[in-house]
């Protein structure tokens, strides 16, 4: 009788709800370790790539500004500022492991779409203007 009236106190204070929560909380613990471990092991292969808006870069490399060359050759890399007028990208910086002037010349050409004659002239353009 004793513990007939034992648990229908401790079922007053509700001890049955408190007694499940760790119990419950437990398993969502356990469950959910489960589960990341499975999800995180899994292997990631795609077969699909990612093409980019080539005409956008064209437009970019049509509204081309100045080219600023800067070449240090104590380090045998160049360092190329191009300036845009494109509201979207302002300063595009390039780096080559190229320090004659004629390479690089060439190099630019092939990158940003453009003739040769055009990234000369930009590049004397530039260098006129710095002191």
């Amino acid at each position: 009788m004793q513990q007939l009236q034992l648990f229908q106190v401790l079922r007053s204070l509700g001890f049955v709800f408190w007694l499940s929560l760790p119990l419950i909380g437990l398993v969502f613990w356990l469950g959910s370790g489960f589960v990341g471990d499975r999800i995180l092991s899994r292997s990631y292969t795609t077969k699909k790539y990612l093409l980019a808006d080539t005409q956008s870069t064209k437009q970019v490399m049509k509204s081309i500004v100045a080219i600023k060359v800067q070449i240090l050759p104590q380090k045998g890399i160049s360092r190329v500022n191009v300036k845009t007028n494109n509201s979207v990208v302002k300063t595009i910086v390039f780096e080559f492991p190229v320090t004659d002037i004629k390479q690089l010349e060439a190099i630019l050409s092939q990158e940003l779409g453009l003739p040769r004659d055009r990234v000369n002239e930009l590049i004397k353009e530039s260098m006129k203007y710095e002191v």
